[in-house]
């Protein structure tokens, strides 16, 4: 009896609430039984976007609820991060964000959103490195011959990217301003049609992320180079950095990680935080992300924060030594 008297005193509250105009509940705690949303902001095949598919059952899993890998590519990114900048804060639409959220922020002299006051980090996942890859046409076995090549034909080669802003975009062209050459740039919209342009021979280079570079470390029709960043890849080992095969004070590499619009409720971020944690000790996504050639980390919120702010600067910089800027 006492338990229906306390369920009806509920229904009852609730009812004056809605009736008044209030909300009863939080707009996280209503929303918590609403599928989630995780906006990837590039086409299928890229990085955020095979990161997103990993663990998507998983983390419904843990937070008990349906999560939905949505694509929403376009303007370097920018057009899906915006999506989700201007979504409801309830915990139910977050972005796959790495390097090229912050890289926006410098990049573009007009923003619809601000890559830092306009988030908040959910959870951190982890970090990877990038690849440069030839096609094997081109006459360089190392990232020295390759400059030395580019310089002799300056204006003549080209490279792909997953699109203007992107990581893959502004690793390059930092590559190129570093190194003093002239490399016509082939924007498209995914890292895998990036990869795809240099095997066709249609393009000349690509900086693709470990992740998509691990397939084709023994693969004939490209020829890797060399790693973005400062220390040699637990996955290519015999791989050696760009900055010690030609290009000194080179590197460049990408975090990984889940953001939510700004004013999300601190309760709402600490659930998800918990749940990827819970996630990046599972053997099963452990195995998936090492085979994808990620190193896992969990953050707390905080850590997250601080890491964005440091590395927001970071880009800057980056962009700045690039010459990159876009209208």
């Amino acid at each position: 009896m006492i338990k229906r008297r306390t369920l009806l005193g509920a229904a009852i509250a609730t009812g004056l609430a809605s009736l008044s105009g209030l909300s009863a509940l939080p707009a996280w705690a209503q929303a918590s039984g609403k599928p989630v949303r995780v906006v990837v902001p590039y086409a299928a095949g890229g990085v955020q976007d095979i990161l997103a598919r990993a663990m998507n059952g998983e983390l419904g899993q843990a937070l008990g609820q349906t999560v939905i890998v949505e694509n929403r590519a376009g303007a370097g990114g920018t057009i899906g991060t915006g999506f989700v900048a201007k979504s409801e804060p309830d915990g139910t639409t977050m972005v796959m964000a790495a390097a090229s959220h912050n890289i926006a922020g410098s990049l573009y002299t007009k923003l619809a959103y601000d890559p830092q006051k306009d988030f908040t980090p959910l959870a951190h996942i982890g970090t990877a490195g990038y690849v440069l890859m030839i096609h094997p046409d081109v006459p360089a076995k190392n990232v020295a011959e390759f400059i030395r090549y580019a310089k002799a034909n300056p204006g003549k080669m080209n490279y792909a990217t997953a699109g203007m802003g992107s990581a893959t975009h502004l690793s390059m062209a930092y590559f190129n301003g570093l190194a003093g050459i002239d490399l016509v740039h082939v924007p498209l919209k995914a890292t895998g049609e990036a990869i795809n342009e240099v095997i066709s021979g249609r393009a000349h280079a690509v900086i693709a992320a470990s992740i998509g570079a691990l397939a084709f470390a023994r693969d004939s029709r490209i020829r890797l180079l060399g790693v973005t960043s400062p220390q040699r890849s637990k996955y290519l080992p015999e791989l050696p950095t760009i900055a010690e095969s030609g290009l000194p004070g080179y590197a460049f590499d990408s975090w990984f990680g889940l953001l939510g619009p700004a004013a999300t409720p601190a309760a709402e971020a600490t659930r998800i935080n918990t749940a990827m944690a819970k996630l990046l000790k599972d053997p099963v996504i452990l195995e998936r992300l090492d085979k994808q050639g990620i190193e896992p980390k969990a953050m707390s919120n905080a850590d997250f924060g601080k890491l964005l702010a440091v590395d927001y600067k970071r880009m800057a910089d980056v962009v700045k030594a690039s010459g990159a800027k876009i209208e």
